[in-house]
């Protein structure tokens, strides 16, 4: 209360119609304005900005094409495999780009080097070793899964680093408010403004480049893990009918 009294209400009233058009002055202001204001420091870490959300978009956009593909390959070669009610050739099944594809290959590849070929023998010959079969699957599931994770680390290191990159531009901008300040030798928002502005500039290119970086990283993230559990589904399935013809 001792220090309310010493305040005087026409400093609250100042200090309240400073921020205001200090905030209205920045957001009203051209963008291109307040970038040609900007010092080279701020311009490189805008570029820099630029650079990963180009790259990160790049990458988005790439992984959104693949997972559409995948997702639909792969219900085709699912619908076609669990129609057959059999072990058959991979050649006869259709959607061959996809995951569950390169896997039942890899099972099949195992499989003729064990029995000699898949025939329609009422009698075929006996399995030597069905783990065979299955890690020969397993492996080749987890290439499909280390395949349509690339990109994913750049989207990660863009998603935590972008937001450093920024806040360095602000503390620069705040240093060159300072600065500014310093030269004019008095307390004016037109010595401040500038560097006011490069501050949030940067503060939120930053944050434009890091949000959506981390909201498609986790929405790809859960896509790979789905598909990782589904490629180990599909194994079990795939060996059950394997043990269930040659056993």
């Amino acid at each position: 209360m001792r220090v309310l009294r010493f305040l005087r209400p026409e400093k609250f009233v100042f200090a309240e119609e400073y921020v205001i058009f200090l905030f209205s002055t920045i957001f009203q202001a051209d963008l291109g304005g307040i970038l040609t204001q900007t010092g080279w420091v701020a311009r490189g870490v805008l570029l820099l900005l630029l650079l990963f959300s180009i790259i990160s978009w790049a990458m988005i956009l790439q992984n959104l094409v693949m997972f559409g593909r995948i997702r639909r390959q792969s219900n085709q070669f699912l619908r076609l495999f669990r129609a057959t009610r059999g072990v058959a050739n991979p050649q006869a099944l259709a959607s061959a780009g996809s995951p569950f594809a390169s896997v039942y290959a890899a099972g099949y590849r195992e499989l003729q080097s064990q029995v000699g070929g898949v025939s329609s023998n009422p009698h075929p010959p006996k399995l030597k070793s069905l783990q065979a079969v299955t890690v020969s699957m397993q492996l080749a599931s987890a290439d499909e899964v280390r395949r349509v994770e690339k990109g994913m680390s750049w989207l990660a290191t863009t998603g935590s680093v972008t937001p450093f990159i920024g806040l360095f531009g602000t503390v620069w901008g705040i240093i060159d408010a300072f600065a500014g300040l310093g030269s004019a030798g008095a307390a004016s928002l037109r010595a401040v403004a500038p560097g006011i502005a490069e501050a949030l500039v940067t503060t939120a290119a930053g944050l434009a480049a890091a949000i959506p970086a981390v909201i498609f990283y986790n929405q790809f993230l859960q896509n790979v893990r789905d598909l990782a559990q589904r490629l180990d589904t599909f194994t079990l399935e795939v060996t059950a009918q394997v043990e269930k013809m040659f056993n």
